[in-house]
């Protein structure tokens, strides 16, 4: 009589993914203290440093609180997701945007500033006839295109494929609203690499943009209402 043996299958695919995302999370903290510390190097102080009131330091603060919540939701999607897809785009925006705040915080700590906006001070004051900032329902102050805490605390509470789908949602309307910012400070920073990483910035997410907007589409989704 042959004895039949447990099937270790799910166990296997268990610390598989938690293999996957031990070695991605790896990967993303290497790339963002990377890119902070190739930006001290290349940046330091004189001339061309710029002042706590300048369009310069006012979009690295901000593009940096606006890349954060973005890495938030990444990060949520590229565990949660059950859609290959979704997952690898997630995995892209967590480990561009990781990146991307990380040479941010660099020039901020160069130039001896908070990498962090004044809390006392409203988001996107740097920018002329901008869009300002928002309240959400619980008083919170945030810039175009943000989440607000309601939001985040309904995408926890889904499940695929309602996660899935107000992710794809809730991460359009972000880089929506993060393209105001990175357009005025390509064409307005006084500082060349700042306004090169918010051009690079600017073009990302527009194609992203259409991205998100494509993949909602072949999901029978719609973006957010405005």
């Amino acid at each position: 009589m042959t004895s039949s043996q447990p099937s270790t299958a799910p166990t296997t695919r268990g610390r598989s993914t938690l293999v996957y995302a031990a070695a991605a999370l790896v990967v993303l903290l290497v790339g963002a203290t990377a890119g902070m510390l190739i930006t001290l190097a290349a940046t330091g102080g004189g001339e061309d440093t710029p002042g706590a009131d300048s369009i310069d330091v006012g979009f690295a603060q901000d593009m940096r609180v606006h890349h954060l919540q973005a890495i938030t939701l990444a990060g949520m999607a590229r565990d949660r997701s059950d859609d290959t897809e979704v997952r690898q785009l997630a995995f892209d925006i967590e480990s561009t945007q990781l990146d991307q705040s990380g040479q941010l915080s660099g020039w901020l700590t160069a130039w001896g500033q908070p990498t962090l906006p004044p809390t006392d001070q409203p988001h996107m004051r740097w920018m002329a006839g901008a869009t300002h900032s928002h309240s959400s329902p619980s008083g919170l102050d945030l810039m175009p295109g943000m989440a607000t805490s309601e939001e985040l605390m309904k995408l926890r509470a889904l499940k695929d494929p309602e996660f899935t789908v107000y992710f794809l949602q809730l991460m359009l309307r972000h880089h929506e609203g993060g393209l105001e910012m990175a357009s005025y400070a390509a064409d307005h920073a006084r500082v060349p690499y700042v306004r090169n990483l918010a051009s690079k910035i600017q073009q990302g997410q527009s194609a992203e943009v259409k991205l998100l907007t494509s993949m909602l589409t072949s999901r029978g989704a719609q973006p957010l209402p405005g």
